[in-house]
């Protein structure tokens, strides 16, 4: 399994609050006007883009800030942008030490900033930046380097095809700078190859708030429109790789053109093991939750060169021209061969894995159901 690490310079956010230490002036009805324990306000994005932030990020999160004597405020704004802004209004006027926000669009996320900033409360973009905000930290996965690795995954799919095969890109929502941050590194890879007529792009569309239903309609309306013809398909995550297999299975093309996939969800690496979807990214997100978390904690206890330690890159937000300090993780390119290193891993359960259609597809790489 390929590692790639290191801190990329991409577009994102600005840095610069006031006060990185604390709220200054501004008192906390539950923490510093009472001299209780520190609150650190966390605002998730939704639950159909993946199924990561539920079922791994709030209890991974919570998890680490009550063991470290830190409460946890944990809410989703269920893919709702005036929802996202009512819980950060909430958390900001309960005076929370620190808020962690995901934000939904870099416009709504940038809104809060400034919020949070009048209060004097220190913001950490987690997993996603605020193009233009004021957030003082920002950590996540190098998105630069995931693109780069669908399209890597994709090539080795394809092997020797003829000149010109013909590639569908369903690409993530357009308010999500993760999302162009993958299509960007796509094309770090895949561009030239358009360029030569190596391959050939069909077309390229954006998925709002990244809903695999409308990701299907949306892709079955350009393989129409192309003659049913396909070589292969750049989809941004595994739920709109999930929606895309629909379409070629109704079509008899599932298994025989690769698509791209993201997240290593559970029906992703099935459908891997499959031969559905050719291959999936493995972001750790214990290991992003655990170093937000300790940054979170640390601004918290108001110890930011402690902080400051912890955040040794930066990201570069074209949109303010400044630098925020950033915690960049790498990530790795599952195929169906290594899959059984994420049961290793402890990634997922060989008996959720393998249950069911695919538990030959286990057998054949020595997966052991247990």
């Amino acid at each position: 399994m390929r590692r790639l690490r290191g801190a990329a310079s991409c577009a994102v956010l600005v840095l610069f609050v006031t006060s990185c230490g604390g709220k200054g002036d501004a008192q906390s009805p539950g923490t510093a006007a009472s001299g209780d324990k520190p609150v650190v306000g966390v605002i998730l994005p939704d639950r159909e883009s993946s199924t990561r932030w539920e079922e791994q990020d709030r209890p991974m999160l919570a998890s680490a800030f009550t063991v470290a004597g830190i409460e946890p405020l944990i809410e989703n704004a269920d893919g709702d942008e005036a929802k996202f802004s009512s819980i950060a209004d909430e958390m900001i006027e309960r005076g929370v030490d620190v808020l962690m926000t995901t934000p939904l669009s870099t416009e709504g996320g940038a809104t809060v900033e400034r919020k949070a900033k009048q209060a004097g409360i220190p913001v950490i973009n987690y997993d996603r930046i605020s193009l233009g905000g004021t957030a003082d930290y920002y950590v996540s996965f190098d998105n630069l380097n995931v693109g780069e690795l669908q399209a890597e995954g994709l090539l080795q799919c394809l092997g020797a095809v003829k000149p010109g095969a013909q590639i569908i890109e369903i690409q993530g929502s357009p308010t999500d700078n993760n999302a162009t941050l993958f299509a960007d590194g796509q094309r770090r890879k895949l561009g030239p190859m358009y360029d030569s007529s190596a391959l050939r792009l069909v077309k390229s569309q954006a998925i709002d708030r990244w809903d695999p239903v409308l990701g299907k309609g949306v892709f079955e309306q350009i393989l129409n429109s192309n003659g049913g013809k396909v070589d292969g398909v750049v989809a941004a995550n595994d739920a709109l790789a999930g929606a895309v297999i629909e379409v070629l299975k109704d079509k008899g093309l599932a298994g025989r053109v690769p698509v791209t996939g993201q997240d290593a969800t559970l029906a992703g690496l099935r459908a891997v093991l499959r031969g559905d979807q050719c291959m999936t990214i493995h972001k750790p997100i214990r290991d992003e939750a655990q170093a937000a978390a300790r940054l979170a904690i640390a601004v918290a206890r108001g110890d930011i060169s402690g902080a400051d330690d912890l955040a040794t890159g930066n990201t570069r937000d074209l949109v303010s021209r400044r630098d925020v300090k950033s915690v960049l993780l790498g990530a790795d390119l599952v195929m169906r061969d290594n899959v059984r290193a994420l049961v290793a891993q402890s990634v997922v359960k060989s008996a959720d894995l393998c249950a069911g259609d695919v538990a030959a597809d286990c057998d054949e790489l020595g997966i052991v159901v247990s």
